[in-house]
């Protein structure tokens, strides 16, 4: 696992889960180590948004989710109440972090500095080692606040990408509509895939 990448995904309890679970099934078909930290608030909403039950395990959830798992893959899933974990510490190595779904509460805790679980914390720790930090925030109309936070996130070095499918590629299924989303954060993070068309 030394010369492996390593990614963080996490899920925050706003709406949209599903960017999150497309984005792991698409990592984990790479060889990997994918740490996936769920907040509270991401639990329930998987739950209401999804075949997920919290009687059972993450990986059981996505071996329902007919997810392909590259032979090297591996993945470690961590609460958000973890704050010992290794990607608290700048001294864990990564390629970068995602939070998708990104609730407004974390954009604003991750654009004040306020690294008070696991999910911020690590953002924070992206910040400040200048590591990838991509945030879809999923909240619309957007007041002034958010976009205040969202422009404090951005300038402190997050890429702001809000979940705005695109339809050039005429996307068939919900799947397909999440995946051309999905495809810019794997661009952003440098991981290959094929999951849309590029234009041309």
């Amino acid at each position: 696992m030394k010369n492996m990448k390593r990614y963080i995904v996490a899920i925050c309890g706003a709406s949209g889960s599903i960017y999150g679970i497309r984005l792991i099934k698409k990592l984990l078909e790479s060889p990997c180590h994918l740490i996936v930290i769920i907040s509270d608030g991401g639990l329930r909403v998987l739950e209401h948004e999804t075949i997920f039950n919290s009687q059972s395990s993450f990986l059981d959830f996505l071996i329902l989710e007919e997810t392909r798992f590259h032979e090297a893959a591996t993945l470690e899933v961590l609460s958000q109440h973890d704050s010992s974990a290794a990607p608290a510490s700048g001294s864990f190595i990564h390629s970068g972090m995602a939070i998708a779904p990104c609730s407004m509460k974390t954009v604003a805790s991750i654009a004040a500095g306020m690294a008070d679980n696991l999910i911020t914390r690590s953002a924070d720790v992206c910040l400040k080692e200048r590591r990838p930090l991509i945030l879809l925030p999923r909240e619309t109309p957007f007041n002034l606040i958010h976009l205040e936070n969202m422009t404090r996130a951005c300038r402190a070095g997050a890429t702001i990408m809000p979940p705005c499918p695109s339809f050039y590629t005429f996307p068939s299924t919900i799947d397909q509509l999440c995946d051309t989303v999905v495809a810019r954060v794997l661009d952003h993070l440098g991981v290959e895939h094929e999951l849309v068309a590029r234009w041309n």
